[in-house]
């Protein structure tokens, strides 16, 4: 049998699991909110065309209305400063739309203080249990955030000094960037950034870094409980917008049971 027609067989008798990893579009999802005078992404949001009516008799279709940057996304080079002249999300190369994962996981860390940040210290001693970082992989940063999704609030949790979610420090983000074989990074969070990372030094140091760098975001990521630390298989599906930032995504794991 030929490589694909084994993936398909183990698909088929769940030896191969595929797990969703996508959060549902709607307009409830959680969309980052900037504070004046920046101006923010839209929610998610649908317009009826016709629904078996006078307008369509047989068909049921609609328009969205999204921001690039609302729920499950990639964030593509572009989207940051340091990466103006880099690719959009209609040029990433298809090749690089699967890749191996490893899956850190601090979901308690967070739960103690959601201002918690992953440190080099804590991959270093990551790799030292599970062996290095994948080659052109995801670094997926398991936080527990996702059970907080179906509340903007909870999700956002943001009090009179700003937003308090984990994230990843500015040294670690500056590592992962130069030094690690990393394709991007995949956070629970509503941005590959902590909350509080508007007060870094640089600001937002996974974008200005890792963007920089030319790699890449999945972000409002879920169901990273259900993945090994090594050995899941990432596809992630976002549209290619030409001159896009980003694109929401569909964003799969393949796991081996």
């Amino acid at each position: 049998m030929s490589v694909l027609s084994d993936l398909l067989a183990a698909l088929r008798d769940r030896t191969v699991e595929v797990v969703d990893l996508t959060a549902p579009l709607q307009a409830d999802t959680p969309v980052l909110q900037l504070p004046p005078p920046f101006a923010n992404a839209s929610a998610f949001g649908l317009s009826e065309i016709s629904r078996y009516d006078d307008r369509g008799p047989a068909w049921y279709w609609n328009d969205i209305h999204t921001s690039e940057h609302t729920g499950t996304h990639f964030d593509a080079p572009i989207h940051w400063i340091t990466a103006k002249d880099g690719e959009d999300i209609a040029q990433v190369a298809p090749q690089k739309l699967l890749a191996p994962a490893a899956v850190l996981d601090f979901a308690d860390q967070a739960a103690a203080n959601p201002d918690f940040l992953l440190e080099i210290e804590h991959v270093r001693t990551w790799e030292k249990e599970h062996g290095p970082l994948p080659e052109g992989g995801w670094l997926l940063y398991r936080t527990g955030w996702d059970a907080r999704s179906e509340n903007a609030a909870a999700f956002l949790n943001a009090d009179d000094t700003g937003p308090h979610t984990p994230g990843i420090s500015v040294d670690c983000a500056k590592w992962l960037a130069e030094e690690s074989p990393l394709i991007g990074l995949g956070v629970e969070t509503v941005g590959t950034d902590a909350g509080t990372a508007h007060s870094f030094d640089p600001p937002f140091p996974c974008h200005s870094f890792l963007l920089g760098a030319g790699k890449y975001g999945l972000t409002q990521l879920q169901n990273l409980a259900q993945l090994p630390p090594t050995g899941a298989v990432v596809v992630a599906g976002p549209l290619p917008i030409v001159g896009g930032s980003g694109s929401p995504a569909r964003v799969l794991a393949l796991v081996e049971r």
